[in-house]
């Protein structure tokens, strides 16, 4: 299982430049230390990063573990950064960049340099850490890291040109990279929530631990205008090396353009390229059933995918009793993503607002060939884990030596980017099947699968829609749709019994859309029914 990494009351660490070129700013008393600047280019770090993939892994010489422990969770919540050290602070662009600090769960540094044009070349100056960036106790064991030491992660500030009095830069971020290849956004909705990473390895396969690499430098580029930043980033582990290139925009959404050259060290059981990793404890599907006063926890409720035949599916999120593995094979597919479709802030009841959680889609910038959209789900018993991941898995065996050269466009908002003109699946609910007043028959489950929007809307009065069903095992009865009761126009529901095939001891995978006179109205509801 997946720790989730909080970048929202982690500690944070800010730093201030000014104009770049300048070695320390002289007319600033709180000024950034930057090394000596070496040459820098797109095409160098992709040639470093397959050099080292040539050579065996090794890590950074550690920095002192002992004092590295004892920057727990308390001590490192206690290090402030002192945002007139910020990156950018006073230009070019609009966003200052700030830092995260070291510690316990965040022992990996990570080093931080910014460019700067002399002359038409290019050439990055390191940010050398220094404990005065920081404000912490005078006791804390922070400060006896060295000079040099690196960061743990960093973000971008809002912008430094808005309204302060509705949204200080200095307490307010929108994108941040902290621990392993993580980074996450907010949408549109200034909320955090699930996480994307540079590279997922190994995940959930039984005769091999989980990878994972780390970005361990970082370029940041001066901003050319006042919506857009681009960062670069180098990333090391036992078994790949990388190059990545972020483009970021900040507008109502987070929009980032990325481009990713992968090399292998060695063979790779399940390579996840693009991973996207949420938290789904429990939704309105099987409900809370006692162990939590709120109806309903989760970063994400579904994962949307968008096929390369065009197909549209919906697949509903669960929490297995056993890690459980999904595999939908695609050639060139449109997209995919984790999405929070729910809304409704009644159905969470919660103040950390699940109800404004980002959706993250996918969008492939070029063809991507044979391969499949993977969904790992992790059994959980509360909302501190990530226990979903889902990525792209290339067809071919991930082998030593193999390189990929991955370009894709992520959206943090509040819905996919690009809704069809069917309806959407908006809530599964499942419960024991049979019929009012009499006996409930063992083992089997009454389904509602509710859909909305669309062509629904445009259903003739008195005409119902036909649910087309199929299972991977098992039978159906009691099949019927009905207009939801609530007066929303295009808002319906399919209604159904399932009765598990006698010894069947595997999930179910089914599959339902609804049609009117052979055209199809909706996207396709996929669900995984668990044994028991």
């Amino acid at each position: 299982m997946l720790d989730r990494r909080s970048f929202v009351s982690s500690g944070a660490a800010a730093f201030a430049l000014g104009l770049l070129g300048r070695p320390a700013l002289a007319q600033n008393a709180k000024a950034l230390q930057l090394s000596q600047p070496r040459p820098f280019s797109w095409d160098a770090l992709v040639a470093d990063a397959q050099a080292l993939a040539g050579r065996p892994y090794a890590q950074e010489n550690r920095l002192p573990k002992d004092v590295l422990e004892r920057i727990d969770y308390d001590a490192h919540g206690k290090i402030r950064f002192d945002t007139d050290y910020a990156l950018f602070k006073d230009g070019p662009g609009a966003f200052p960049v700030t830092f995260f600090h070291l510690g316990r769960f965040f022992q990996v540094p990570v080093h931080m340099h910014v460019l700067e044009n002399a002359g038409g070349d290019i050439f990055a100056r390191e940010i050398v850490y220094d404990s005065a960036y920081f404000d912490m106790p005078a006791d804390s064991p922070a400060r006896q890291l060295p000079d040099g030491a690196g960061f743990a992660g960093f973000r971008f500030q809002e912008s430094r040109l808005g309204d302060q009095a509705k949204l200080d830069w200095r307490k307010n971020d929108w994108v941040a990279f902290l621990g392993a290849s993580y980074f996450r956004a907010i949408g549109e909705l200034y909320q955090y929530g699930l996480s994307a990473r540079g590279i997922a390895l190994d995940v959930a396969l039984p005769d091999r631990p989980e990878e994972f690499p780390n970005f361990t430098r970082f370029w940041f580029e001066p901003p050319k205008d006042d919506t857009t930043v681009v960062v670069y980033a180098l990333l090391e582990g036992p078994s790949v090396t990388g190059a990545f290139r972020f483009v970021m925009q900040r507008k109502a959404a987070v929009v980032m353009d990325i481009e990713q050259r992968l090399f292998l060290r060695r063979d790779v059981g399940r390579l996840g390229l693009v991973p996207l990793t949420s938290m789904y404890w429990y939704s309105e599907t099987l409900g809370a059933r006692g162990i939590d006063w709120r109806p309903e926890v989760h970063d994400s409720d579904g994962l949307a995918l968008w096929t390369g035949g065009g197909e549209r599916i919906w697949r509903p999120l669960n929490n297995p009793a056993v890690t459980r593995a999904s595999q939908f094979n695609d050639r060139a597919p449109k997209g995919f993503g984790l999405l929070q479709r729910d809304r409704a802030f009644d159905h969470y009841q919660d103040g950390v607002m699940y109800d404004k959680r980002p959706s993250l889609w996918v969008e492939p910038l070029g063809d991507w060939g044979e391969g499949s959209v993977q969904l790992i789900e992790i059994p959980t018993d509360d909302e501190i884990h990530d226990n979903i991941v889902a990525f792209w898995v290339p067809a071919a065996p991930a082998a030593k030596g193999s390189s990929y050269n991955l370009r894709y466009r992520l959206y943090w908002q509040a819905d996919e980017p690009f809704p069809g003109p069917l309806a959407r699946c908006v809530a599964t609910r499942i419960g024991r099947g049979g019929q009012p007043g009499q006996p409930r028959p063992q083992g089997v489950r009454k389904f509602m699968v509710e859909f909305i929007g669309g062509t629904l809307k445009d259903i003739p009065f008195g005409v119902k829609p036909e649910a087309v069903l199929s299972a991977s095992s098992g039978s159906f009865s009691y099949v019927f749709t009905e207009a939801v009761p609530n007066g929303v126009p295009g808002h319906w529901r399919a209604q159904f019994d399932f009765t598990p095939a006698p010894g069947n001891n595997e999930p179910v995978d089914m599959r339902l859309y609804l049609r009117n006179g052979g055209v199809t109205l909706t996207e396709t509801w996929l669900y995984q029914l668990q044994p028991g």
